[in-house]
């Protein structure tokens, strides 16, 4: 029996384990759950299964290898990696994969949260203060990147962000300690 792969009909989460399957050359299916249309997004088609699967949390994405039912999206895809011995050799290898797995997951779920919400996050803070000094140290850096501009002037153009720029209390520069090779100048 082929491996299936369950998820909404969107990249997401199942895209990685998806890109790993090719990868490794294992046959699979895809099972695919579509939303309705707005404004409620109906996620019936979901719902109206996922207690009849037969797994202790059923989940998007799930992956059934034979007997075996996997949910978590870094649970299949570290499953599919052990059988393809993609997990590191040494203890310290291994660790390291797995700080470096949180790691990217953080950094997903980070710009996952900005795509889903019409609402400002402490990760567009974040976000502002990385590209602004990128900005800074390469002024053209951005050329090429229209969205990342225009998130730039959106939260520059915040009524309090605004207003605290335009303030004494605003520190420009500098942007590094007295140490640093670059923006440790008070301009």
């Amino acid at each position: 029996m082929a491996t299936k792969l369950a998820y909404w009909d969107i990249r997401g989460l199942a895209q990685p384990i998806r890109l790993l399957l090719e990868y490794t050359g294992t046959k699979y299916e895809d099972k695919f759950y579509s939303c309705g249309e707005a404004p409620n997004y109906d996620k019936s088609c979901w719902f109206d299964e996922k207690e009849k699967l037969g797994m202790d949390f059923p989940n998007l994405p799930y992956l059934e290898d034979g007997e075996r039912k996997i949910v978590q999206s870094n649970a299949i895809i570290r499953y599919i990696a052990r059988k393809h011995n993609m997990c590191g050799e040494t203890e310290d290898e291994k660790v390291r994969v797995d700080i470096l797995e949180n790691q990217a997951m953080d950094f997903r779920n980070g710009f996952v949260m900005m795509c889903y919400t019409d609402f400002i996050t402490f990760v567009d803070f974040l976000m502002y203060e990385l590209l602004d000094q990128h900005r800074m140290f390469e002024p053209k850096c951005l050329d090429d990147f229209p969205n990342l501009k225009a998130l730039l002037d959106q939260f520059e153009g915040l009524e309090k962000i605004s207003a605290y720029m335009k303030s004494d209390r605003f520190l420009k520069t500098p942007v590094n300690n007295k140490m640093a090779k670059w923006g440790n100048k008070k301009e």
